[in-house]
């Protein structure tokens, strides 16, 4: 057997212990059209991946996102000896503090990271697999540190093997909804809760064409996403948030998934709105994987109608719709905001990893790594919570629009 990590027709070989792993070769691919067959093969349900890793999401994010940034495909794909693949990492490469860091594509947009992996490798996956693939890097030398965030300890009743290298607990919890098969509507959701939304919505129910719709149509989505993208600003604006919208290539980035179709016929990101004849009340959009959905941005209105919470009512008729679909989780994106604490009690364990792939990677792994403990530290005190937001209302009108660390939910 022999390993290689190949990019740019350059070929490394991994030391000769790390040859007893499943692992025997690791392929660096800096072409996304040169891995898209190997990623689509590695998206079968029979396989394990989270909805946020799809090649059409993150494809589409790299072509109009990260090459504005200057983040180059840095694509590792795990192979057997029998040249089958086993794991897909799809990261991104870009210089920071001084080192070429390769962290997940994707960027603040997805709500969790992981490889795409083989079912069977992935419940089997242990110290030497790991090994092997690092290994691999190492001989390569086209990388210093892996920066491998929000990463879900679990997904669909697996244990992510990369919780096998340090890690720490992510700097922004994730509420989450379980919804176990058969429950019950009030199960979900508290039938005061539910009463109180119904009188809320009865104000709504008055409006001619009011609705509830799944967007499924090209010109359903093209109306929805024109509103979304004149009214978030205007609510980010509200928060003394920066329009993370208008930054370089996400407005193309987010319709392109909008659109882009799955076999099974369903979106990339579904989108979720309330409407009347007269306007769009409120948009909710996300991705969904025939098990769970995943929050990733949403907005309301700037109309009167906004005062009769449309944004919760929605999320009530999110639930109720995946429940019907028999989904098993829900989850609003990262972020403990007050109203994702209402429909979502529990919260998913995420999990940041910081790891050096050369000498000059550890310091700046190590850096890494103390600034996430750090924020965390953070945003898990609501007296230092308290602060930082202090500070940024002082220095933000100084310095400008800064990035907003959080998602853009409302």
């Amino acid at each position: 057997m022999t390993m290689a990590a190949v990019i740019d027709s350059r070929t490394a070989r991994a030391p000769a212990p790390q040859l007893a792993s499943g692992i025997a070769r690791v392929d660096i691919v800096s072409d996304l059209a040169v891995a898209e067959p190997v990623w689509r093969a590695l998206e079968a349900p029979d396989h394990v991946s989270t909805p946020y890793q799809r090649f059409d999401l993150l494809g589409a994010w790299q072509r109009a996102v990260g090459a504005s940034e200057h983040a180059d495909p840095f694509i590792v794909v795990a192979r057997d000896a029998d040249q089958r693949p086993l794991l897909l990492l799809p990261l991104s490469l870009r210089h920071a503090f001084g080192v070429r860091v390769a962290a997940f594509m994707g960027g603040k947009h997805t709500t969790f990271n992981m490889p795409l992996m083989d079912r069977d490798f992935a419940a089997r996956a242990d110290a030497s697999d790991l090994g092997a693939l690092l290994a691999a890097l190492r001989d390569h030398g086209g990388v210093d540190v892996l920066a491998l965030t929000q990463q879900p300890e679990r997904w669909r009743d697996l244990a992510n093997p990369f919780a096998q290298w340090p890690h720490q607990p992510s700097v922004n919890d994730c509420p989450v909804l379980s919804m176990p098969a058969g429950a019950a509507p009030t199960a979900l959701l508290s039938n005061s809760f539910r009463k109180r939304l119904k009188s809320k919505e009865k104000k709504l129910q008055a409006l001619p064409g009011y609705r509830y719709m799944v967007a499924s149509s090209d010109a359903e989505i093209g109306e929805l996403l024109d509103w979304f993208f004149r009214v978030k600003p205007v609510r980010m604006a509200e928060q003394k948030l920066p329009n993370v919208f208008a930054e370089p290539g996400i407005e193309a980035f987010v319709r392109h998934a909008c659109m882009a179709k799955l076999g099974c016929g369903r979106r990339v990101i579904e989108i979720h709105a309330l409407r009347c004849d007269a306007e769009i009340i409120a948009l909710f959009a996300g991705v969904a994987d025939g098990t769970r959905f995943s929050m990733m941005f949403n907005t309301y209105t700037l109309s009167e109608n906004a005062r009769w919470s449309p944004g919760l009512i929605l999320m009530r008729s999110i639930i109720d719709y995946y429940a019907r679909e028999n989904f098993r989780a829900l989850d609003l994106g990262i972020g403990s905001d007050d109203y994702k604490r209402m429909f979502c009690k529990d919260d998913e364990p995420i999990f940041d990893s910081f790891v050096p792939v050369s000498a000059r990677g550890r310091l700046a792994a190590t850096a890494m790594a103390a600034a996430g403990r750090a924020k965390h530290a953070v945003k898990h005190s609501p007296a230092l919570f308290r602060l930082a937001q202090q500070l940024r209302g002082v220095m933000q009108p100084r310095a400008g629009a800064a990035k907003s660390e959080e998602k853009t939910d409302d």
